[in-house]
């Protein structure tokens, strides 16, 4: 019996473009700096933010969104443990470990989407 195996070149290569999006993208957090925000979301971005419970604030435009993410970025005295980054066509699921400056932490997932080479949305969640 013969298995027939069919890949799909288009999803590969989205899925290659989406991982290296995301490495990037995290590399902002990991690095505190958020020179990369500029290049790497779209003028259409969304976000809807873990704060406040129970849904999260929404923020919409490319301005609005780099202007989230940088400061968390660069917020004194975090970081953030990536545990995993999970890429799937236009689609990335990040998920994480953010450590405060009082020593507190908090886990949570972000479910990313990518569209012609940059960040249009991204949904953050976390536990408890």
């Amino acid at each position: 019996m013969t298995q027939e195996s069919i890949i799909d070149i288009a999803a590969a290569n989205r899925s290659g473009e989406t991982a290296e999006i995301m490495r990037r993208y995290n590399d902002v957090f990991q690095r505190h700096d958020p020179s990369a925000l500029d290049e790497l979301v779209a003028q259409d971005c969304v976000i809807e933010n873990t704060t406040p419970a129970p849904c999260g604030a929404r923020r919409a435009g490319k301005a609005a969104c780099v202007e989230l993410w940088s400061a968390i970025a660069t917020a004194p005295g975090t970081r953030f443990d990536l545990e995993e980054t999970f890429v799937a066509g236009d689609r990335a699921t990040i998920r994480w470990r953010y450590w405060m400056a009082d020593g507190n932490s908090l886990r949570g997932v972000n479910l990313m989407r990518v569209a012609d080479g940059r960040i249009v949305e991204a949904m953050g969640y976390v536990k408890g």
